[in-house]
């Protein structure tokens, strides 16, 4: 994520942003379609789609006089070229470069310079890019989005530029800090067999130094196009007014070709794998487990959603009781589904991820002993209806703290995904009910088929021995 303004309202969920100066024809359309809650969650959603496949999704709240505008392409980590390891993030900063109205830097100073905030990410299955503005100059915001789409401003200099940004951050986050890619970055690679799930997605330096300006106009002439990405606006705005502009900017831009999503299936594993590193930096050591999870959107994904509350999310979990409580290993343990983001913005195989860094004197068969016998009664005893009730109240809370943010951002990040994904961004006033099905039955069954040693990856870091 480039280091700009951060949004404080951003999602973390079940786990760990110059005027127009041409006048271009509105192209005409169907009708967006509104949906209605079907559960208590009830979000005014408004979808349609142009007639160049850009996706556009609209969410009118007029309780603070901002407007909150994200656009989502569906590129991200695990289907850049297999050559170019970090290239999706690369080209995240590339998007700031400057573009054919605004030179570089004018996007920033646009929103900025309106007391807005602004930022990007690179996530498994997308990148973002979002700004949270005043209502009033919405249009505006909307404009530059629709002009660096239409036309990246791509140079030797800037690429020179960005790559040593990029190799910096590498450096920076991973390579000289302790616990650097611990467990995001490393339990991926360890856990999955695909390489597209199972590559350094932050890049190899050799292979951000392999790229070139030809590569990056072939990535953005490919993914960074309207029938590839999705535009929220979240906020206090006039919806059939946002509806214009976004045909007037966006709608003249030209669809292109996109190319077979590559498969990104993980074979079923079938025996615990073991795996440890060593940090020269780490002052102790440190310990995650990691287990693939359910099919998206399927009854024992919503189960395995409600098993990750109880067993690892917050000082009541399951995990925290044994492990921080009772045995005193750490301070805490985190985790949960996507790392990256929340269980709902990806779009492939994941893992549910839990780590923590403790005490010398506990060993990695000591932690997992517990870990295991925790989660054993998962496997052993239905959950209670007080538990189960005490799950989806933890799920119910979290929802409405998004949809109450000030900066929208988690409510524009379920929108957008939801839309990108699943073709259906009203899905967000039925997540409660995908919950509300789950059974302690189910659960259990849940627990049976996926909370097992086999289905299981353990990586152990170790301080490296002091001198070397």
């Amino acid at each position: 994520m480039r280091s700009m303004t951060r949004i404080a309202g951003a999602l973390l969920l079940l786990g760990g942003l110059t005027t127009a100066c041409s006048q271009q024809e509105e192209n005409t359309q169907a009708p967006a379609k509104e949906t209605t809650a079907q559960s208590g969650f009830n979000i005014d959603v408004h979808y349609s789609t142009l007639d160049n496949g850009l996706k556009v999704v609209l969410a009118p709240d007029n309780s603070v006089p901002t407007a909150t505008i994200a656009v989502y392409y569906n590129i991200g980590f695990r289907n850049e070229p297999r050559d170019r390891t970090g290239f999706a993030h690369l080209f995240e900063h590339m998007m700031f470069e400057g573009s054919e109205k605004l030179p570089e830097g004018a996007f920033d100073d646009l929103v900025l310079g309106n007391g807005g905030v602004l930022n990007g990410s690179t996530r498994f299955d997308f990148t973002n890019y979002f700004e949270v503005v005043p209502s009033h100059q919405l249009e505006r915001i909307i404009w530059a989005e629709a002009d660096r789409m239409a036309g990246l401003s791509i140079t030797e200099t800037n690429l020179a530029q960005q790559q040593g940004v990029v190799k910096n951050e590498v450096k920076v986050n991973v390579l000289n800090r302790p616990y650097g890619g611990f467990p995001w970055l490393d339990m991926p690679q360890y856990a999955n067999e695909n390489w597209h799930n199972a590559h350094n997605f932050y890049g190899e330096l050799s292979d951000l130094d392999a790229a070139t300006l030809e590569d990056v106009s072939a990535f953005f002439d490919t993914f960074y196009a309207p029938n590839n990405a999705v535009v929220v606006v979240a906020g206090d705005i006039d919806v059939a007014q946002t509806q214009a502009w976004v045909e007037k900017y966006f709608g003249p831009l030209e669809p292109r070709d996109q190319p077979a999503m590559p498969d990104l299936s993980e074979p079923k594993q079938t025996a615990e794998k073991t795996a440890m590193k060593e940090d020269k930096l780490a002052p102790r050591p440190a310990l995650a487990f990691g287990y693939h999870v359910p099919e998206r959107n399927s009854p024992e994904w919503y189960a395995f959603g409600l098993l990750d509350i109880l067993a690892l999310q917050g000082s009541d979990s399951a995990l925290y009781q044994k492990l921080v409580k009772e045995k005193g290993y750490s301070s805490n343990i985190f985790g949960g589904v996507n790392m990256l983001g929340n269980m709902f913005n990806y779009n492939g195989p994941m893992l549910w991820i839990g780590a923590l860094i403790h005490d010398p004197s506990a060993t990695g068969d000591d932690i997992m002993a517990d870990v295991e016998a925790t989660l054993a009664t998962y496997r052993d005893t239905p959950v209670s209806a007080e538990d189960l009730e005490r799950a989806r109240t933890k799920v119910r809370s979290t929802l409405y703290d998004l949809a109450g943010s000030s900066s929208r951002f988690g409510l524009v990040d379920l929108l957008a995904v939801f839309a990108l994904f699943d073709d259906n961004p009203a899905r967000i006033n039925d997540i409660e009910t995908g919950f509300e099905a789950v059974t302690p039955e189910l659960i259990q069954a849940t627990a049976q088929a996926y909370l097992v040693p086999e289905n299981r990856t353990v990586l152990t870091v170790q301080p490296a021995p002091q001198g070397e």
